[in-house]
């Protein structure tokens, strides 16, 4: 145990960030830099090493919390880094970006404010890397056996490290041009730069994972030619249909989807572009959609300078503290303001959209640009809502954003046909417990199989996947670990 009276005497304290006006004006991660090492050995020294460590339970990953916060108290990094990354391939991307439900339910919050567990594991893998402590691993001898990974998302790169460490040849198929999915093109850069990516990515090549970047798998590559090249197949495409507003005026110009906005905005910074094609920039702008990317989306238009920001959200506002239905240690809905919120724009809750209204077509156009946004205030009666009567109004909306989350794998592009691939009731690919779809020798992992969910759950997942087909392909049990199934949805939200 760290400090036997440390969640007594030492208060939470989190990572400072930069002021606003200073970070609006570049897309660096928005905290000060080295912030969190000089208070991070203390706030470790909160952990309690329950007898029952909850925070297992909340962590999909089954991260060795206790563990970990043990040696970073005692200023042990190579041991803390060694107990970190025993079950997270990628430490960095969930300190940076998950929501943390191993906080949800740590033992501590229960009656305090509970153990920073983000702060430390970021702060962990940060000094890994500064101190040399993290390496490539290449196997020690080749199984003979090869796998495909569609997909260069969380889940697609965890199963192929896995995979390659377990001696596979492992190639991962990627249709952008960059390595990462949505790490690479929705994350914006103040929340997680790319740096991150690119030094795992080097990493893995060296233990001997191949790149095929710039190819679709149903549009570039037939999937009987990618089955016909290898032993086995993991499926870690996402759940990339994203719910769309059908309402009068959605066909104005103006009105983009959250990723294809966020997109642009990051390969600007990747020097792709000297400036987006879908810019705020002395835009009245308006984001529908209350959740992480929808703040992604707040935070993007500050920093391309919106004249202003507004955020509406279908449902309440939650509350600032559990409430009955959602007790310790689920994870609960609760009111937050995150660095995008804290920039500026405003939040309005219980409100739906009805219209939009815009300018008339221009010379050589079809439809015209929009204007304006008309909205009423809703309550939910029965689980629905119901417009309020006498609340309607317009808000000036010149660049809309849809960040309303997603409604499964896409199947525009071929490869869901191609393979034969069964769906389940809610658009996603169709799989049994040991992660097998309809098709033999197909797994699947991540969002595609789950649906939209949180970053751990896609690395839980392709760790798993990459056991299942560990052993698929040896016919002997697989040592890769393996922390859950994807019936267990516990957590989940």
């Amino acid at each position: 145990m760290a400090d036997p009276r440390g969640f007594l005497t030492t208060d939470r304290e989190l990572a400072r960030t930069r002021p606003v006006d200073e970070r609006v004006g570049d897309w660096n991660e928005v905290y000060v830099p080295g912030s969190l090492l000089p208070i991070v050995s203390e706030q470790a020294s909160r952990c309690m090493d329950c007898g029952i460590p909850f925070c297992h339970n909340g962590c999909p990953l089954g991260n060795l919390i206790p563990e970990w916060n043990d040696y970073a108290y005692r200023d042990d990094w190579r041991a803390a880094s060694e107990r970190l990354h025993a079950t997270n391939n990628f430490p960095e991307f969930t300190g940076r970006l998950c929501p943390a439900p191993c906080e949800a339910a740590c033992v501590l919050g229960i009656n305090q404010q509970p153990v920073t567990i983000k702060n430390v594991e970021v702060t962990i893998v940060d000094k890994a890397w500064e101190n040399g402590h993290v390496t490539p691993r290449p196997p020690e001898r080749l199984s003979g056996k090869t796998v495909a990974v569609v997909g260069s998302g969380p889940a697609g790169l965890a199963a192929a490290q896995q995979l390659t460490r377990a001696g596979h040849t492992v190639a991962v198929y990627e249709r952008a041009d960059r390595v990462g999915g949505l790490l690479r093109y929705g994350i914006p850069e103040f929340k997680m730069e790319k740096r991150h990516i690119n030094r795992r990515v080097e990493q893995m090549r060296a233990e001997g994972t191949k790149f095929r970047t710039g190819v679709e798998i149903g549009r570039d590559m037939e999937a009987r030619e990618l089955r016909r090249r290898y032993d086995a197949v993991v499926l870690a495409v996402g759940a990339t249909t994203p719910r769309d507003l059908p309402v009068p005026g959605r066909e104005l110009r103006g009105i983009h989807q959250a990723m294809e906005y966020l997109p642009l905005a990051n390969k600007v910074r990747e020097g792709d572009l000297v400036e987006s094609p879908i810019s705020a920039r002395d835009k009245h702008v308006v984001v529908i959609g209350g959740g992480d990317t929808g703040a992604d989306c707040v935070g993007t238009a500050h920093r391309q300078g919106a004249a202003s920001v507004t955020q509406l959200e279908i449902m309440p506002r939650p509350g600032e503290e559990r409430s009955a239905g959602q007790p310790w240690p689920t994870f609960p809905l609760l009111y937050k303001v995150t660095s995008a919120h804290e920039e500026g724009g405003e939040r309005v809750y219980s409100v739906s959209t009805t219209h939009f209204e815009g300018t008339e077509p221009e010379e050589g156009e079809t439809v015209g640009r929009v204007q304006w946004l008309h909205l009423t205030e809703v309550e939910f009666r029965d689980g629905r809502p119901e417009p309020v009567p006498g609340t309607g109004r317009r808000i000036p909306a010149e660049l809309v954003t849809l960040a309303m989350g997603f409604t499964g794998t896409d199947q525009d592009n071929g490869l869901v046909q191609q393979f034969g691939l069964e769906l389940d009731e809610r658009g996603n690919i169709a799989r049994d417990d040991a992660y097998t779809s309809s098709v033999d020798g197909v797994y699947v992992a991540g969002d595609a199989g789950r649906g939209q969910s949180l970053i751990v759950w896609a690395i839980a997942e392709g760790r798993s996947a990459a056991k299942a087909v560990d052993r698929w392909l040896t016919g002997t049990p697989s040592a890769l670990h393996a922390p859950v199934r994807p019936t267990d949805r516990a957590l989940s939200a």
